[in-house]
């Protein structure tokens, strides 16, 4: 069972509903009468949006819909289980696309999310995706038995975790949080809390490296952030986690997303052609894994309902290109750690264009990120990008009243 949400804390139980939120109610309304008017005229008539495998989609001059309906949104709460009990999830099939510049859903794979992150339709359809991930049974395995530490002190289960978000900078957090010497973390994702729960929290606390006393076991693994179970199954293991999501701007985060995408299956439809449900209409396809991760507020509500916001550290991945110290201080502060790793820890690579770590006390190269990392974003459409701006932005403006920080994408935006 959810515990009680404390005095003050957005979309608690107890919190009163903040005039935002009355707003949007108010503006999905509006939203649903105009995609009504604009499915007759176009002939599909009031069948189509009665269709159960419909997903809805959002159109990007207007507002968002209501939390409730969207992406990210927390069901109905069960008392927390034991690893392995929870009831295996059910896929629905995803809707034939249509054929006004669209494409056939069957004909390719899209870029997935963790397979316990649901979308809710208003018609009471749900989409399952799996994480795309290359980490392996054997990595782990691998991970687990070598580690980064001498074969000395012992396994625990991890005191902290970068829960998300993919392509927002996550792995360069985890670089930079390995070199403080009280810091152990796994290398792989190890994906326990989204698709290998039923192994056990042996087999979880198996993967990690051996610490000592006063050292803190981390991990990361992008996806929980998105994973609709993950806050309920943290919790069950340990109230007291505390969580670090790093956020950046959505609009170039599911480029990104697209980008690592297009890299592997260059066969998949443009950019352009992936984001709209319907371009003509200006309707945003919100069930594409890369558009619907970056709406964090409605993701974030899934986690307030178990975290307090002082647990959750929201690090801007832009910052954390720019002023890679001064995100790492905020880091190490929340963690409880000195501040070891500073600025002389950085070396900015301009071919690349971001940092890399180095080892102050010698005279050895950096360590860069792999080439995964920093790829060439492909050209897009002036025009989608200013749609997308307009989708996010409202979502944006909640995620920052929630969190009480201003990431400033819209003003970095105004600058390009």
């Amino acid at each position: 069972m959810a515990p009680p949400a404390q005095p003050g804390v957005p979309g608690g139980r107890g919190s009163k509903v903040p005039p935002a939120r009355k707003l949007l109610c108010m503006c999905s309304l509006s939203l649903c009468l105009t995609y009504l008017c604009y499915s007759l005229m176009g002939g599909a008539g009031p069948a189509a949006l009665r269709s159960p495998a419909a997903i809805p989609a959002t159109a990007a001059p207007g507002a968002p819909r209501s939390p409730a309906a969207l992406p990210g949104t927390a069901a109905p709460r069960s008392p927390p289980g034991p690893p392995g009990s929870a009831a295996a999830p059910t896929a629905s099939a995803a809707p034939p696309r249509a054929s006004n510049g669209s494409r056939d859903a069957g004909a390719w794979t899209r870029t997935p999310l963790a397979p316990g992150e649901v979308i809710a339709a208003q018609s009471g359809a749900f989409e399952r995706d799996p994480q795309e991930s290359s980490t392996t049974d054997e990595e782990l395995s691998r991970a687990g038995s070598r580690g980064t530490t001498p074969d000395y002190g012992e396994k625990r289960l991890p005191q902290a975790l970068i829960i998300g978000v993919k392509k927002g900078g996550t792995r360069a957090l985890l670089e930079a949080i390995r070199a403080h010497p009280d810091v152990r973390a796994v290398g792989t994702e190890p994906h326990f809390f989204d698709r290998n729960y039923e192994k056990g929290l042996q087999w979880y606390r198996d993967v990690m490296p051996k610490t000592l006393e006063g050292q803190i076991t981390m991990e990361k693994t992008p996806s929980y952030f998105v994973t609709n179970e993950a806050p309920r199954r943290i919790h069950s293991m340990a109230k007291d986690t505390k969580l670090i999501v790093v956020v950046r701007n959505p609009v170039t985060r599911a480029i990104s997303d697209y980008t690592q995408t297009l890299s592997k299956k260059p066969e998949i439809p443009t950019f352009e052609v992936l984001a709209f449900k319907n371009r003509t209409l200006g309707l945003i396809d919100a069930s594409w894994s890369a558009i619907r991760i970056g709406i964090y507020a409605l993701h974030l509500e899934n986690w307030l309902q178990y975290f307090p916001l002082s647990q959750i550290l929201f690090v801007s991945g832009e910052r954390l290109i720019t002023d890679p110290a001064g995100e790492m201080a905020k880091v190490q502060d929340f963690l409880g750690l000195k501040r070891i790793v500073t600025e002389k820890h950085f070396y900015f690579n301009k071919t690349k264009g971001f940092p890399c770590l180095k080892k102050p006390e010698d005279s050895s190269a950096p360590r860069c990120l792999g080439k995964s990392k920093g790829r060439t974003h492909p050209k897009i459409d002036p025009d989608v990008i200013h749609r997308l701006r307009k989708f996010y932005k409202p979502f944006n403006v909640m995620f920052y009243q929630m969190t009480g920080q201003d990431f400033e994408w819209e003003r970095e935006e105004s600058e390009k």
